[in-house]
């Protein structure tokens, strides 16, 4: 089983709830499938840019006009975009590490889909055929804390909304959230619970994920 860990908090460990669940999921996967092969992307070291006109020419205009040829300008600006989809089409399962931030996803990883999610590296488009995968993933695994509560369907909720439809758009459904609620202290006297729900529930998801079946027939299943 290959994994891609793309993380998306600047905090410590110790001061990142997040992160603590990113250590209760991957200790019990390891502890279960110690042949994983994990792949870690922090974004704060590994930091992507912004979506670029030249990144846009490079994946787009060959959809729209096969005869287009991307200069040495975009082709350089498609660097980044190509590394980390080449991550990305070699892994089974994708762990999203992240706070939520003003009710959505961090800036920095937000721009780390926008480079992923590019035509002729992680999918193809065509009018006659639509989106065709070019991945493997089979599983989305959210990480998530937050210093509010919200309820399942909540409108404030961008966040899990954006995941579930930008790798939905790829052809992966899938998508398995553990998310740490309450952990401002000023409002949630009972943040510390809510903490150790969510590493446990980190737990629990682990072992889901590590049951997963990655057998070719299962992809034949998958792919009907």
């Amino acid at each position: 089983m290959n994994v891609l860990h793309v993380c998306a908090n600047p905090k410590p460990t110790e001061e990142s709830v997040s992160k603590q669940l990113a250590a209760a999921f991957f200790g019990k996967l390891i502890e279960l499938k110690p042949e994983v092969e994990l792949v870690n992307v922090n974004l704060y070291d590994e930091k992507p840019p912004f979506y670029s006109y030249e990144l846009y020419k490079a994946a787009w205009y060959p959809v729209f006009d096969e005869n287009y040829e991307v200069s040495k300008v975009e082709e350089l600006a498609m660097n980044y975009a190509s590394k980390q989809a080449e991550q990305f089409n070699e892994a089974d399962v994708l762990v999203l590490t992240m706070p939520m931030w003003n009710f959505g996803v961090p800036a920095i990883m937000k721009a780390w889909i926008d480079q992923i999610l590019c035509p002729g590296l992680t999918f193809s488009i065509s009018k006659e055929e639509g989106v065709k995968p070019l991945h493997k993933v089979k599983s989305v695994v959210l990480l998530v804390s937050s210093g509010g509560v919200y309820k399942e369907d909540d409108d404030r909720d961008a966040l899990t909304r954006q995941v579930r439809h930008s790798f939905g758009f790829i052809g992966v459904e899938d998508v398995e959230i553990v998310w740490a609620e309450g952990q401002n202290p000023l409002f949630f006297d009972n943040y510390e619970e809510n903490k150790a729900l969510a590493i446990e529930a980190a737990s629990e998801i682990a072992e889901d994920t590590a049951e997963i079946d990655l057998s070719p027939a299962a992809e034949e299943v998958a792919a009907d």
